[in-house]
């Protein structure tokens, strides 16, 4: 059975849940670097990147996981050169390199000012 997961102060403009999960996997969809409180989108990256980061946090806990649960992460950047925010945040989340997800970030083109976006699935505890 398929179950929604939502997070507080995180939504899509669509009707679209911040995740799925169906028996132990989670996928999520897009998540952006939104303010989890105002909502608000700031102007720079390293904010941004900040921000996601924080709702993949709020995820994880809403599915009743830990980060320590992802599998891979998937990140968009606007422009793919500028990392230094995201691995900023990468290595703040995932300081062991022997126990890191799968990440892969590619180039886009992103709507109303977003830098970075980005999903992930998960295998959540039984």
């Amino acid at each position: 059975m398929r179950v929604s997961v939502e997070i507080e102060g995180f939504a899509h403009a669509n009707p679209i849940p911040a995740a799925s999960r169906i028996g132990n996997l989670l996928v999520s969809g897009l998540l952006t670097g939104r303010d989890p409180a105002t909502r608000e989108l700031p102007a720079g990256l390293d904010a941004q990147c900040a921000n996601v980061f924080t709702h993949v946090r709020a995820l994880m806990a809403a599915a009743g996981a830990s980060t320590d649960d992802i599998i891979k992460m998937t990140f968009w950047l606007a422009d793919p050169r500028d990392r230094a925010a995201l691995n900023r945040e990468w290595l703040a989340m995932f300081p062991d390199p022997a126990s890191r997800p799968a990440r892969q970030a590619m180039a886009a083109l992103l709507d109303g000012g977003v830098l970075v976006q980005c999903d992930l699935m998960a295998m959540l505890p039984s």
